[in-house]
């Protein structure tokens, strides 16, 4: 119950009660309310302005968050171009050089994305150039890996073939030293011994006793075992591929057949007298594209630095030769 308020009256000498006018009363309630709207909207306004609400905070850290997460991803990148750039200055400079292959262009291996703008979902936003500026060094990252990977492909292709051309290049001695009497001629022009006359010898000599064992200087398939051919009696020829062809003369016996494969080290037959000789010994030629070659140049395959540097010597020598 509200309190009854009382005035004194100094005419009547009386007190008489406060009696409050409607108006009066709805006056003062409508002012409290507007002063109150007043207030709530001026802290709503504040609060609104500088202080955050806890949904707010939230997002605040989730977007804080996700530009931390944005630089360690850059980070990232920077490592992972680096060690790109590494694989393929090596690719260039060292895999596809070894295996005589075009270095990739920077340009091939760097080029963007042209065409429609890939990035446009992206803007719009306050970070935005972050955002775009991390997607074009993804994409331009998975592109040069793809570009990275398929040469790798092709140096493998190219790693493969270039060890099956070393392979069967005819690369080592087919007589081994220890089983020589000597290195008996070289290639070059040298004396016939049977019309004494100077003329080209075309392979080099081996000297070792009958039935010293001889062989395949490289892998291949043999394509002659026989004594059909003018001067070299039984002789062995073995197809290396590549254009290269081995030729073993004057033997005493084979140990391999015509299309039979051999590698390299097998032995293949035994040193003879047959055909047009002087003496046991193995007439050995290397043919590239038909044509006769040194076969000097095709020992390092089992001689030492020094022992190539004694052969080389001796066959330099514009001896007799024996056949």
């Amino acid at each position: 119950m509200s309190k009854v308020k009382y005035y004194y009256d100094s005419e009547t000498l009386s007190y008489r009660k406060i009696v409050r006018k409607k108006r009066t009363t709805a006056k003062y309630v409508f002012v409290f309310l507007l002063a109150a709207a007043l207030f709530g909207s001026g802290f709503v306004f504040i609060a609104g302005h500088y202080f955050e609400s806890p949904k707010e905070k939230a997002l605040t850290r989730e977007l804080e968050n996700m530009q931390i997460q944005f630089e360690l991803l850059n980070s990232k990148m920077d490592e992972a171009e680096m060690v790109l750039s590494n694989v393929e200055e090596r690719d260039n400079a060292i895999y596809r050089h070894y295996f005589e292959a075009n270095p990739i262009p920077e340009e091939q291996r760097k080029q963007g994305f042209g065409g429609v703008n890939r990035y446009k979902k992206f803007e719009g936003y306050d970070n935005s150039k972050l955002i775009i500026s991390s997607n074009k060094r993804i994409d331009e990252l998975q592109k040069r890996i793809v570009v990275q990977s398929k040469s790798l492909d092709e140096i493998a292709v190219l790693a493969e073939d270039k060890e099956k051309f070393l392979a069967t290049i005819p690369a080592i001695q087919p007589v081994k030293n220890e089983d020589l009497t000597r290195m008996a001629s070289g290639y070059g022009y040298r004396k016939d011994p049977f019309t004494k006359v100077r003329k080209f010898h075309y392979g080099m000599d081996f000297t070792a006793p009958r039935g010293t064992p001889i062989y395949a200087t490289g892998d291949g398939v043999v394509k002659r075992a026989d004594a059909g051919s003018s001067g070299y009696g039984r002789h062995i020829r073995i197809d290396h591929g590549y254009g290269y062809v081995s030729l073993y003369a004057h033997l005493y016996k084979y140990n391999v057949k015509k299309n039979q494969k051999v590698k390299r080290g097998d032995l293949i037959g035994f040193v003879g007298s047959s055909g047009r000789s002087e003496a046991p010994h193995l007439h050995y030629e290397v043919f590239k594209d038909g044509q006769r070659i040194n076969p000097i140049n095709f020992y390092y395959g089992n001689l030492s630095p020094k022992e190539f540097n004694d052969l080389l010597l001796k066959a330099s020598v514009e001896n007799q030769s024996l056949d």
